[in-house]
């Protein structure tokens, strides 16, 4: 496993494809709050809870002024089905070679049905305006994790 990001620390910049094809650059972002959540794959019970949980949430995040970000290894057409099937309305990013993932800490063993296996580790990340992690939590659970975000944050719904 990678080693985990603290608060205080520069975010790893990179360059992913979104669900439209188009490039994404974190360092683009400068000047916006993000939240930047990881989750293992498009489509799946879990993820697409914690997706819809973020839409649900969105109108809320955006008046706080973050932008939600979310990232996994699907390619973009996968990416963009699950937009479409569940109304989603942030930005998804594509990272099938997982760099970014393991450039965050977010690959690596993992529990899964009482075995060690390797792969996402489900977690969520806040920058500041600067590109620099204020928040940074790993093994976050799919449910309620949104509504325990926001009172982190200090947003209301």
């Amino acid at each position: 496993m990678t080693a985990r990001l603290e608060p205080g620390t520069p975010a790893p910049d990179f360059a992913l494809l979104d669900q439209d094809g188009a490039t994404v650059h974190l360092s683009d972002l400068r000047g916006q709050k993000v939240v930047l959540y990881f989750y293992p794959a498009a489509m799946t019970p879990g993820c697409t809870t914690q997706a819809c949980d973020f839409r649900d949430s969105i109108s809320s995040l955006q008046g706080a002024g973050y932008r939600v970000i979310g990232i996994s290894r699907d390619e973009p057409a996968k990416l963009a089905a699950f937009r479409e099937r569940d109304g989603l309305t942030f930005t998804l990013l594509s990272d099938p070679d997982h760099a970014v993932h393991a450039a965050y800490g977010t690959w690596g063993e993992k529990m899964n049905y009482g075995k060690v296996v390797e792969g996402v580790i489900r977690s969520t990340f806040v920058i500041d305006e600067d590109g620099t992690i204020v928040l940074a939590q790993y093994n976050v659970k799919a449910a309620g994790h949104v509504a325990r975000l926001r009172t982190q944050l200090g947003i209301d719904s």
